[in-house]
């Protein structure tokens, strides 16, 4: 393994809840043995980047109620291709060589997984993107 390798893996926090086991498939396992922890990393970045996102969209987000904010953060993620290739591009920049050759063989699915859980990500702490707590 290189030491780019042996780094990354290094940093990465561990998840406790997130479950590896030999039976599992291997798209649910590269989500908890890689996707899961990467994108626990990147968290303040991803919040940070929706944010600049939401600024950049004239701050429209802000004018939303819940459920509309919601399907909001759904729209930006899967529809907006140049913010989700960020996106990707953000979390891929973690792999390590093996974890990217093994990304390389389902690319499209682990790509579905891993916006579900960035999605998921961003609506489970929205209350952050609130323009108080955005101003302060």
């Amino acid at each position: 393994m290189s030491d780019r390798s042996q780094n990354l893996l290094a940093i990465r926090p561990i998840i406790s809840s997130a479950k590896v086991f030999d039976h599992m498939s291997s798209d649910e396992y590269f989500q908890n043995a890689s996707l899961r922890p990467i994108i626990k990393m990147q968290n303040d970045l991803i919040l940070a980047v929706f944010a600049n996102y939401i600024t950049k969209h004239k701050n429209r987000f802000y004018e939303l109620s819940l459920p509309k904010r919601m399907e909001y953060i759904e729209n930006a993620v899967q529809k907006d291709i140049k913010f989700r290739n960020a996106l990707k591009g953000m979390i891929i920049g973690q792999f390590t060589v093996e974890e990217y050759t093994t990304y390389i063989q389902n690319s499209s699915a682990l790509n579905k997984r891993m916006m579900h859980m960035v999605i998921k990500r961003i609506k489970d702490q929205i209350q952050l993107f609130e323009k108080e707590a955005v101003l302060s």
